[in-house]
């Protein structure tokens, strides 16, 4: 197949994961990547034309792009894996499509054409012991066949591409790193605004920040221990963010520490709130043992947010030297990076600084123009 033999493909977005309107931050990883590339692809193009599968009551990716709406019941996990293997191939003859790209981990292993699939992380292989063994099989099994059929994979970091690559035996020329882009409006807020927001929210004059989801594999325990060590005199630790797996063992570790009174939890943060809540921190901390790449990071540096985070996985790539960066799972350097950012205004305004600089290389419109190229050279093998 070339891409001169036919006046103009059609090709299907599988992006059932695309989170319902109002969807949690819980969901905002995969959610804000799919629906950041489906914004940013080329509505009106020569060669192609494209197709979003999307639950019905699915966000708007804000697009011309021709949607397509599927039952809500989807967005059941079970209910959307069957849909996924066994309606969807239905649905892409139906279409006539001639590539399906997988927006998330899994292609339907029945479909008879080409796919291009997207992988975020490996973190059901890094760090079984936090997910499902359910979820860890289906995962396992199913991105393995998928990446390994697939025409072309996309990795969001080359941290992601170095583990498909070392995991699934593929080669290396087929996979294309593609960066998330940074959100719209991810930018520090003026004072004023920042002072109302933390009297209407009651937030304390200092505190530290993460957010993300509420779950043991993003090493909140190691958080929470070096907030002890630390020690920091009138800086509360807010951990905001929903509740995922096994989130209680995060609260366990707070009040074995008797630090209740310290670590607050916010829960769930609009998206329209976070750069007030980033701008509203003395410093953002993302002490991940694990990541395919790390939104908050990325949003924290564009805000202007000191940022403390971890060698793991893509979050170097992320932070690049804007960021002091510990290993993981070292409590005690994680202690030190927070007592030096919290006791050094200069190191403060320094990192502040190179923040936005080091953010304004990840743009949606670039992550939109590498995967419609991604797209071309699948249909042209």
């Amino acid at each position: 197949m070339t891409a001169t033999s036919k006046s103009r493909y059609r090709v299907g977005l599988s992006a059932l994961l695309l989170s319902p309107q109002g969807g949690t931050y819980r969901q905002a990883g995969i959610h804000s990547y799919i629906q950041g590339v489906l914004s940013n692809l080329p509505a009106e193009h020569p060669a192609v034309g494209y197709t979003a599968l999307v639950a019905a009551g699915a966000a708007d990716f804000g697009a011309a792009l021709r949607r397509r709406n599927v039952s809500s019941a989807t967005r059941r996990p079970l209910v959307r894996i069957l849909w996924e293997q066994f309606v969807q191939p239905l649905v892409c003859n139906y279409e006539r499509f001639d590539l399906l790209h997988a927006m998330a981990f899994v292609a339907p292993l029945l479909a008879a054409l080409p796919t291009v699939v997207t992988i975020y992380d490996l973190t059901f292989q890094k760090l079984p012991q936090n997910f499902r063994a359910a979820n860890r099989a289906y995962l396992g099994l199913f991105a393995r066949l998928s990446c390994r059929r697939a025409a072309r994979v996309i990795a969001i970091s080359h941290s992601t591409k170095r583990d498909v690559v070392q995991a699934y035996g593929i080669a290396d020329n087929r996979v294309d790193v593609i960066y998330p882009g940074l959100r719209a409006g991810m930018q520090r807020v003026e004072p004023r605004a920042v002072a109302d927001f933390r009297e209407q929210r009651g937030l304390p004059a200092r505190f530290i920040l993460y957010l993300g989801t509420i779950e043991p594999r993003k090493n909140l325990s190691v958080l929470v221990a070096a907030y002890k060590k630390a020690q920091p005199k009138d800086v509360k630790l807010v951990c905001a963010g929903g509740e995922g797996w096994m989130y209680s063992d995060v609260f366990r570790a707070v009040a074995e520490l008797q630090l209740s009174r310290d670590v607050l939890f916010p829960g769930f943060v609009p998206e329209a709130e976070l750069p007030l809540w980033y701008s509203a921190a003395e410093a953002f901390v993302y002490p991940s043992a694990y990541e395919g790449f790390g939104l908050p990071v990325l949003e924290a540096l564009a805000c202007g947010t000191p940022v403390i985070t971890t060698t793991a996985g893509s979050l170097v790539e992320v932070a690049g030297r804007a960021a002091l960066l510990c290993p993981p799972d070292d409590a005690p350097a994680l202690a030190d990076a927070i007592v030096r950012v919290i006791s050094d205004a200069a190191l403060r305004e320094q990192l502040a600084a190179a923040g936005p600089l080091q953010a304004q290389r990840f743009c949606w419109p670039e992550a939109g123009k590498r995967t419609h190229a991604t797209h071309l050279r699948a249909l042209q093998m």
